[in-house]
């Protein structure tokens, strides 16, 4: 058995530890004298690798900003993510804009989600800090946001080939859903000398179930709205512009702007209204038509009055030609954006 008076006595044990320490630093002093630093680097960080304990999970992190540019995946994570919130988070936020029917909900910082995708537990964390700026004023800050997204590694091909692309098709998807239809017409202020567009919500009543018309006509008109949209690859494919062009003609109050609010309301587009008479010269009307967005109608109004009648090329004098030469705009480039 273990006796007290076999334990070595305090001046031994003193004695033992001066001597370990001085041996300690000797060796010391000679690996310093003899490898040099780089060399005595390269060993420490082997030596790490070897001996650090590995983990088997594998964290990605999706920041708010890529750089000057937002992060689309951040976007897309953060509308996700908003359809999984739980009664097992403690914090959420929680907003309504005028437009929407429902409540928003996103994550608080710190809180997190755990998803699963084909057998593969996923765990999403918001994290936000604050973060002061580099500038002269004193005490400004601003937050950086980011989500991590961790997992087991053995799955990272899966979650980077088929998750994360299933996480953007359906923040896609929810974003259609909720999308805020705008109207956009030409500004009556000027940028740069040019005119440009200017946008409000389209909250037209109009739709295919309220609209008069034939409904033998309804339908084909629905018909080939569903066609025109299924074959966006089909165009690609043939080299071919994805759009389809409708004329529509006759006197006011006949139903022409609830035909184009029903399309909209049905498609999901946004709509722009293009009066030819306020764009001076074809160059101005194809930077017009660049700015328009993918996913919308353009209506341009009172197209028969752009066109060169003889008749009314005629009646005008001189002073009115070089006018209309100077202002003339061509129906050319809007069909052939």
């Amino acid at each position: 058995m273990f006796s007290v008076k076999e334990m070595p006595s305090p001046s031994s044990l003193f004695s033992a530890y001066a001597s370990l320490t001085a041996s300690m630093m000797l060796f010391r002093s000679m690996i310093n004298e003899l490898i040099p630093r780089p060399v005595r680097d390269y060993l420490f960080s082997v030596f790490c690798y070897l001996f650090k304990i590995r983990s088997k999970d594998l964290t990605l992190v999706i920041e708010e900003e890529d750089g000057i540019s937002n992060n689309q995946l951040y976007k897309a994570a953060e509308i996700f993510l908003g359809t999984k919130i739980n009664l097992s988070n403690e914090r959420i936020k929680i907003y309504k804009t005028p437009k929407e029917k429902g409540l928003k909900l996103r994550l608080e910082k710190g809180e997190k989600i755990v998803d699963n995708f084909e057998g593969i537990e996923l765990v999403w964390r918001f994290i936000c800090k604050e973060v002061e700026k580099n500038n002269e004023r004193r005490g400004s800050s601003e937050q950086q946001k980011w989500f991590e997204l961790n997992f087991v590694k053995k799955h990272k091909a899966k979650v980077l080939d088929s998750y994360i692309p299933f996480v953007l098709e359906k923040s896609n998807a929810l974003k259609e859903e909720e999308r805020v239809l705008k109207m956009y017409t030409l500004s009556d202020s000027k940028m740069y000398g040019n005119v440009r567009w200017d946008s409000i919500n389209l909250e037209h009543p109009s739709t295919f179930e309220t609209l008069a018309m034939e409904p033998d006509l309804k339908n084909a008109v629905i018909r080939d709205l569903d066609r025109f949209i299924k074959r966006k690859k089909f165009y690609k494919r043939v080299g071919r512009a994805w759009k389809r062009g409708y004329l529509l003609y006759g006197p006011p109050g006949t139903g022409k702007s609830s035909l184009v609010a029903a399309m909209a309301n049905y498609l999901k587009f946004d709509v722009y209204d293009l009066q030819l008479g306020n764009v001076m010269g074809d160059s101005e009307l194809r930077r017009l038509l660049l700015a328009t967005g993918n996913r919308s109608i353009l209506v341009i109004e009172d197209i028969d009055c752009s066109v060169d009648f003889p008749e009314r090329q005629n009646k005008q004098n001189g002073d009115d030609q070089k006018k209309h030469n100077r202002f003339h705009v061509s129906i050319s480039p809007s069909l052939s954006a």
